[in-house]
């Protein structure tokens, strides 16, 4: 009996000890790293970085590189990242987990996605939901940082592309719905 009780404790303090590491880093399933691509350019960068040149337009001196390879524009890479789209997010959930929503994620995640090009429709959605859980809005900057996966690619030349079909969205929900 005594056994029992010193086996059960031992795994209660495992469990407990588990429990406070995943409840005490809640970044733990964010995306950490941003795969960018351009063509044939392909470059592993900190989503700090890009979140820095989202909010401030310093560009660290690997973006820079990539982004002059890539002959973008800086100024309108930061506007697609950081243009917010205004949503409810229980509705946005509701609709991202229909057809119509289905088809939508489909196309985005042909921009942004996980590494292993699986579970997308997943990822995507979940870090959509997160976005706008925030502030009641979503950027292509916070769906990165959303990302619950380690890893995130993100194709840049169809950056804008992708905030495009966001903003679609906004529009057809506030023209079918009224919102």
């Amino acid at each position: 009996m005594h056994f029992n009780f010193l086996w059960l404790h031992r795994v209660l303090v495992l469990v407990s000890i588990i429990c406070l590491l995943f409840l005490s880093t809640p970044a733990a399933f964010a995306a950490e790293r941003v795969v960018l691509k351009y063509g044939i350019f392909r470059e592993s960068l900190s989503v700090e970085d890009i979140s820095t040149f989202a909010q401030t337009g310093e560009l660290s001196g690997l973006l820079k590189v990539n982004v002059a390879l890539a002959r973008q524009d800086p100024k309108a890479i930061r506007q697609y990242l950081t243009q917010p789209i205004k949503v409810n997010s229980e509705f946005l959930d509701k609709v991202l987990n229909s057809q119509i929503g289905n088809i939508i994620l489909d196309r985005v995640s042909q921009v942004i996605s996980t590494p292993s090009q699986r579970a997308n429709r997943q990822a995507l959605r979940a870090a959509l939901v997160l976005a706008a859980n925030q502030d009641g809005q979503v950027s292509l900057i916070e769906i990165i940082k959303n990302y619950p996966t380690n890893e995130v690619e993100v194709d840049g030349d169809r950056l804008q592309g992708a905030y495009r079909q966001l903003r679609r969205l906004q529009t057809n929900l506030q023209d079918l719905f009224g919102l």
